[in-house]
C-alpha cells in the first residue's frame, strides 16, 4: 500500500475516532441548552461519514482527496474541527443556517472542552450554503466573518459552477482568519 494511501486511511481514522465534540451554536440563532426536535427533522440528518461528506456528490474523488487532507492537516495541527457537507435537499428544514447548526450539534463537530467545530452545508439545487460554528470557533469567527467568506470566496466561484474551487477557497481563508 502507498505511503499516501496510508497516511490518508490514518487520517480518516483519527477523524472518526475523534468525533467527541460538542454541540454547535451560531450567534444568528442561538439555542438553549433544550433542543427540540421533531422526529421529522432528527430524521432528515444524515449519519456522517467523514471530515467531509459529499451526498450531493459535487466534489471528483481527487477533489475529495485534496480537500481531505487540508482538513486533516488543519485538525491535526490545532484540534480544530471543519467538516464539509453538500446535500441535494435540506428538506424539511426551511433555513439551511438552521440545518448547519443541527447537523453541527447532532454529529458534535469540534472537541468536548474547546466547541471549536465549524460545519460548512451546500445544497446545490436549494442554491444555498451555510457555515455553523461552535460557541469556542464563533470567538474568532463570527457570523460576520463567515458571511463575508461566503460572499468574497464562495460564491464567485459557485457562479461559475466552480464549487470545489469555492469552497476550497472559502476553507483556506476560514482557516486563515482561524489561526
Amino acid at each position: 500500500m502507498k505511503i499516501g494511501t496510508k497516511i490518508l486511511i490514518l487520517f480518516l481514522t483519527l477523524n472518526f475516532l475523534s468525533c467527541k465534540g460538542i454541540a454547535q451554536e451560531t450567534a444568528t440563532e442561538k439555542l438553549t441548552t433544550e433542543i427540540d426536535f421533531s422526529d421529522t427533522e432528527k430524521n432528515s440528518i444524515p449519519k456522517p461519514i467523514g471530515i467531509i461528506n459529499d451526498y450531493g456528490q459535487i466534489f471528483t474523488e481527487s477533489q475529495l482527496t485534496e480537500l481531505s487532507k487540508i482538513l486533516y492537516d488543519y485538525d491535526i495541527e490545532t484540534t480544530r474541527q471543519i467538516v464539509v457537507v453538500t446535500v441535494d435537499s435540506i428538506k424539511p428544514y426551511n433555513n439551511i443556517q438552521k440545518f448547519a447548526t443541527d447537523l453541527g450539534q447532532t454529529w458534535r463537530v469540534g472537541t468536548v472542552e474547546k466547541n471549536n467545530g465549524l460545519t460548512i452545508v451546500v445544497c446545490n439545487p436549494c442554491r444555498q450554503i451555510g457555515i455553523a460554528t461552535g460557541t469556542g470557533t464563533e470567538l474568532i469567527l463570527t457570523d460576520e466573518i463567515c458571511k463575508k467568506v461566503i460572499e468574497e470566496k464562495i460564491i464567485p466561484e459557485f457562479k461559475n459552477g466552480e464549487f470545489y474551487s469555492g469552497i476550497k477557497k472559502g476553507v483556506i481563508e476560514l482557516i486563515e482568519k482561524w489561526k
